[in-house]
């Protein structure tokens, strides 16, 4: 028997395809998502601007590209794997619920990913981090630092309205997208 407070073992698996249909299970992870980036991204985005959206979420359970990060029955983190047009992994949507921080939620997430791409015989994994143009985030920064250390090397630069067009309206401040690439 576990003494209280110890945390459950974490379980990372990708979305299971009924979840898709599961109504509450797709809010319950738009909602930890969309929490995440708002603070994660405070200031890059127009107000009342969401990261994800219930469709875009049953999409990417529908297409096996969504992983959750469960302890116990609790969501607690989740992380959008995919193969890319160039041949590489990708990963993205990268969350850890605030109440859970710190104790290795995204290490996990991201060890699936890489794990996922090995799996798929892809050689290098890609994730972009978009950072504002003209002033340093204190999110970004701690991102920057923390996947140089697992790793990643920022291999090119691009403005966000080049690279996704149809967001730029949505922005508050210009911004970048940061490629970062890690062999495996």
């Amino acid at each position: 028997m576990r003494e209280t407070g110890t945390p459950s073992p974490l379980d990372v698996s990708i979305a299971r395809p009924a979840e898709a249909d599961d109504g509450e299970f797709v809010a319950e992870v738009v909602d930890l998502i969309n929490q995440v980036y708002a603070g994660a991204e405070q200031g890059l985005w127009l107000d009342g601007t969401d990261r994800t959206s219930p469709d875009e979420v049953t999409s990417l359970i529908r297409t096996g590209q969504l992983a959750v990060a469960r302890m116990g029955r609790r969501l607690v983190g989740t992380i959008r794997v995919q193969r890319l047009a160039s041949g590489q992994g990708g990963f993205g949507m990268l969350v850890a619920s605030p109440h859970e921080r710190g104790v290795g939620i995204g290490r996990e997430l991201v060890a699936f990913a890489e794990r996922w791409a090995r799996e798929r015989q892809l050689d290098r994994m890609q994730l972009e981090l978009l950072v504002p143009q003209t002033w340093t985030h204190p999110a970004k920064e701690f991102l920057r630092d923390w996947y140089t250390r697992i790793g990643y090397r920022e291999t090119r630069r691009t403005r966000l309205d080049e690279a996704y067009p149809a967001l730029q309206p949505h922005l508050a401040t210009p911004c970048d997208f940061v490629i970062y690439h890690k062999s495996l």
